[in-house]
């Protein structure tokens, strides 16, 4: 059964998965980048922050694949799939053992991430081709597999590959939503099996403000198209810049905590305590 969450704490919670699902209509990426250090500055776990935007992205993406339905080609992402597949179960038996780590080391950890992400996203331009050598599909996919159950941050690698392709802007977003899609039950299903009951209340939650998700997407694709997708993009990398900073110097921020404040003991103040 749902708990409630406090008016105050549900409130912080709509508020950053709409903040990323609308950066995500906007600018077409970086939903999961803007949401992950967030919910944890919110109080949340990585495990509770993965399984809600895991819910909340799937009408998004779903809605997107529906759109470009044309253009997917089967042959095109079974491979990337399987490959993103094989490395899932081993991010996130990785982050059962993070879990228990001190709540500022998995912040700094997060943010060191997104700002990696960030910069790969930023310097890396490759020449878009029609098609790429085996071996960066097998790199990109594994590690993307391998981030999005470790940290919930496997979309860049994505990104990158798509972009080294010259495929039409519908053709790649078709990619990307199909991909979003098909991980998107294992990987709750693998979330649900390391953490158990944890992961209930904030999928629950986030099933919840669908409604509200539904219309920061729209916002979002409205922004993005009246702003410009291009300057838009410089926005949000300079601003996850800050947010990743914010995480990595995260000590000076915050007031000394005693070395067993865990996350795995913070578990009380998140969505839902753990059962196992």
């Amino acid at each position: 059964m749902m708990e409630m969450l406090p008016l105050e704490e549900l409130a912080a919670f709509a508020a950053v998965v709409c903040l990323g699902i609308f950066v995500q209509s906007a600018t077409g990426f970086a939903g999961g980048l803007v949401i992950m250090p967030l919910m944890l500055w919110a109080g949340q776990g990585i495990p509770e922050t993965q399984a809600a935007l895991l819910v909340a992205t799937t009408p998004q993406n779903a809605w997107g694949l529906w759109q470009y339905r044309q253009t997917v080609q089967l042959k095109e992402f079974a491979f990337p799939a399987t490959l993103r597949m094989a490395s899932l179960p081993v991010g996130i038996a990785v982050l059962s053992l993070i879990d228990g780590f001190p709540v500022q080391f998995i912040r700094q950890l997060i943010g060191a991430v997104v700002i990696l992400c960030v910069m790969m996203l930023l310097i890396f331009r490759p020449t878009p081709r029609e098609h790429l050598h085996i071996g960066w599909t097998w790199l990109a996919f594994l590690s993307s597999g391998f981030f999005q159950g470790c940290t919930g941050t496997g979309g860049p690698m994505m990104v990158l590959w798509v972009q080294a392709h010259d495929w039409s802007t519908k053709r790649t977003r078709a990619f990307l939503f199909t991909m979003y899609l098909v991980s998107m039950l294992p990987a709750w299903g693998l979330l649900y099996y390391w953490f158990g009951q944890r992961i209930i209340n904030p999928s629950l939650t986030a099933m919840a403000i669908i409604p509200l998700l539904l219309v920061a997407t729209w916002m979002g694709l409205h922004v993005g198209t009246w702003l410009g997708r291009h300057r838009l993009r410089r926005v949000t990398m300079c601003v996850l810049l800050v947010v990743g900073l914010v995480g990595l110097l995260s000590p000076l921020f915050s007031p000394a905590r005693s070395p067993d404040n865990s996350a795995s003991k913070n578990t009380t103040t998140s969505l839902s305590p753990p059962t196992r």
